[in-house]
């Protein structure tokens, strides 16, 4: 849908007639200039303590993180971490970066590249940005990188790359924009920990609504 169809349907539900030419104009610029809102101070940091930023909040809302070096140690991390859940599969987004690592290591652990079914028991897949505001991660959807996987399985691993850390979701919106050239993608995913829900006795359930387990692999660089 164009952005003139969606002002259209707007302006039909608030049953207001076309607007004079000044009026689309100003909104017109108003939505060009995609000004940041109010930034939180705690994000307005250098990218290293960003870095650490993230780290904690990313703790605090009940995410494993494991920090390698290298994206080619991440095969034998994950490979432990099943091993030690005694998970015998692993679904994988069909991404090049992923698919050009060894995982020899993963020895009797079948891994398999395809969309995620309902049972599967862990995903691997990458990430377009962290924001260290919320210890947030944000993925989109594409041919190499089905939603699927973000949310069926118990458990989800994802490859974050420090500089690709961001300090607020402004600064994440604008990189997507800048990546994919203004096009947005079918979707984008924001996920911040594990799926929880308290709204049964207000006792706190991980897994309601997608993985009880959130796992990222940090690569320092």
């Amino acid at each position: 849908m164009s952005r003139a169809e969606i002002l259209n349907n707007i302006r039909r539900g608030l049953k207001r007639g076309e607007a004079p030419a000044d009026q689309r104009a100003a909104v017109m610029t108003r939505l060009d200039a995609r000004a940041n809102n109010l930034i939180p101070r705690r994000a307005q940091l250098p990218h290293a303590e960003q870095v650490a930023l993230f780290k904690t909040m990313a703790r605090e809302a009940a995410a494993e993180l494991i920090e390698l070096d290298s994206i080619d140690q991440a095969p034998a991390a994950i490979a432990r971490w099943l091993t030690q859940q005694q998970i015998p599969e692993l679904v994988c987004a069909s991404d090049p970066a992923l698919q050009s690592l060894d995982w020899s290591v993963l020895d009797d652990i079948a891994r398999t590249e395809r969309v995620a079914r309902a049972g599967d028991l862990a995903s691997l897949t990458g990430s377009f940005a962290g924001i260290a505001e919320t210890g947030t991660l944000m993925l989109y959807s594409g041919a190499t990188s089905p939603t699927t996987l973000n949310f069926l399985p118990d458990n989800h691993l994802v490859i974050l790359h420090q500089s690709c850390i961001v300090g607020v979701y402004e600064d994440a919106w604008k990189r997507l924009r800048s990546a994919t050239g203004g096009a947005m993608p079918r979707t984008v995913n924001l996920i911040t920990g594990p799926s929880r829900s308290a709204d049964i006795e207000q006792k706190l359930q991980m897994g309601a609504h997608g993985p009880r387990t959130l796992v990222i692999l940090l690569i320092k660089e």
